[in-house]
């Protein structure tokens, strides 16, 4: 199971309710009954727009990866999808990395909700989620956005080790928020009182993976015929930029476009998340 307890769920869903009030939006909420689980959808913006699907990261959540883009909903209709296994309302099962289980459950999604020249935007391992859709099944999206994703690159073992994995195992095992501040700092470009406290409530309660992330395959890479825009954090110890533009450059043969987001960690500032948000914005006015 991914949550450690009842009270560590109810913790979380809670200040995901909390979240969720505080973007003081108007919204639907469907759930997706997929062969993979239970799926958990926030809706919001004109049906009759272009579907985007917004697709959260590791220990994120929908209200959460939509108060970073709240301009979309003008432009498209966003469904906000709360990812297996993390910290929402979606199903507990966590799915194989490894193989194609993510593409196949996000086209699942895509297919119930009865969507068709999709837009997906997904933010680390949402940008994980993505690329497995397109390996999948790319029929269904019409472009994709990457941000910092995971799948196509890693970082220095030994540095993510040191800066984030050990203070953070110290922090799952004593609380001690000096630990979680450390890893704030390392992935964060800025952080909110709100964001510090979900991680820290997320690390205590849930059972997280701390498996090897896998990388693409060039082979699969140039198989991708949908156009791929992506946005890589010059200073992501996890994704290095650099290295990531580098790799995608060479591997993507649909690349429209390629940003490096300077001086920004893993996560970007809520300034650059509004950068991202306004390319997004006009790639739907052409």
């Amino acid at each position: 199971m991914f949550f450690k307890s009842k009270e560590g769920k109810d913790k979380i869903l809670s200040l995901y309710n909390q979240k969720l009030n505080e973007l003081n939006i108007e919204y639907s909420e469907e759930s997706v009954e997929t062969k993979f689980g239970v799926t958990n959808v926030i809706i919001t913006g004109n049906v009759k727009k272009t579907p985007l699907l917004l697709i959260h990261g590791t220990g994120g959540c929908s209200p959460l990866i939509l108060e970073s883009f709240p301009n979309l909903s003008s432009t498209y209709c966003v469904y906000a999808i709360d990812v297996l296994a993390q910290p929402n309302k979606s199903a507990e099962n966590r799915l194989d990395m490894k193989s194609l289980d993510y593409g196949e459950w996000l086209t699942e999604v895509i297919i119930l909700l009865g969507l068709k020249d999709v837009t997906l935007v997904g933010f680390s391992f949402g940008g994980f989620i993505s690329l497995k859709t397109l390996e999948f099944n790319q029929r269904l999206i019409k472009h994709v956005f990457l941000i910092a994703p995971v799948y196509i690159v890693n970082g220095n073992p030994f540095v993510g080790l040191f800066k984030m994995f050990i203070p953070l195992k110290k922090f799952i095992k004593t609380g001690n928020d000096n630990y979680l501040q450390k890893v704030i700092k390392a992935l964060f470009s800025e952080a909110d009182n709100f964001a510090i406290q979900f991680m820290g409530t997320t690390f205590q309660n849930c059972n997280m993976d701390f498996s090897s992330l896998p990388v693409i395959a060039k082979k699969s890479a140039q198989q991708i015929e949908t156009p791929i825009t992506i946005f890589a954090c010059e200073n992501d110890i996890m994704f290095p930029g650099r290295k990531l533009i580098k790799r995608a450059k060479r591997i993507f043969s649909s690349i429209e476009d390629v940003v490096m987001i300077e001086d920004a960690k893993h996560v970007p500032s809520s300034k650059n998340f509004k950068k991202i948000e306004d390319l997004i914005i006009d790639k739907n006015r052409y």
